[in-house]
């Protein structure tokens, strides 16, 4: 069941590939943005009138929150363990998260250039608990292209 032109896409289906090789599937992004400065430009018109134009400035870089299983993933857990360890030259990495339909085909893109985990926080651990554990992390990246 593809999506028709015009559909919404649904939240239930995506994941992060780095470096264009699907790394994980995940079961939580937030904080996803881009922004960029405002920059405001005031001058007189030929009439003598104050007017304010806005233009668009510099992009800001920003960051995003994804949940993931905690699962082996080598590729994912190198990514972590590199930011953390301050090994930059192999941390940064181009990062996207897609959207896909039901059949699994990609239908939007955030592509996140130099990202980088900052920050990883593991769930709870408590005896007896039956639940998945998870670990969120938080990437931060340089430039955020959609397409």
């Amino acid at each position: 069941m593809s999506l028709a032109p015009g559909d919404a896409l649904t939240s239930h289906n995506f994941g992060l590939q780095i470096d264009g090789v699907m790394v994980e599937y995940l079961a939580e992004v937030s904080g996803l943005t881009l922004e960029q400065d405002v920059i405001t430009y005031q001058q007189n018109s030929a009439q003598g009138r104050p007017e304010v134009n806005l233009l668009p400035g510099v992009q800001k870089n920003g960051q995003c929150t994804v949940v993931r299983g905690m699962t082996q993933s080598a590729a994912f857990n190198t990514w972590i363990n590199d930011s953390i360890n301050g090994q930059m030259s192999s941390a940064r990495k181009n990062a996207s998260i897609i959207m896909m339909d039901y059949q699994n085909n990609p239908v939007k893109r955030y592509n996140m250039r130099n990202a980088w985990c900052s920050k990883i926080d593991a769930s709870t651990l408590k005896a007896g608990e039956a639940a998945a554990l998870t670990e969120t992390v938080t990437i931060v990246f340089e430039e955020l292209v959609i397409e």
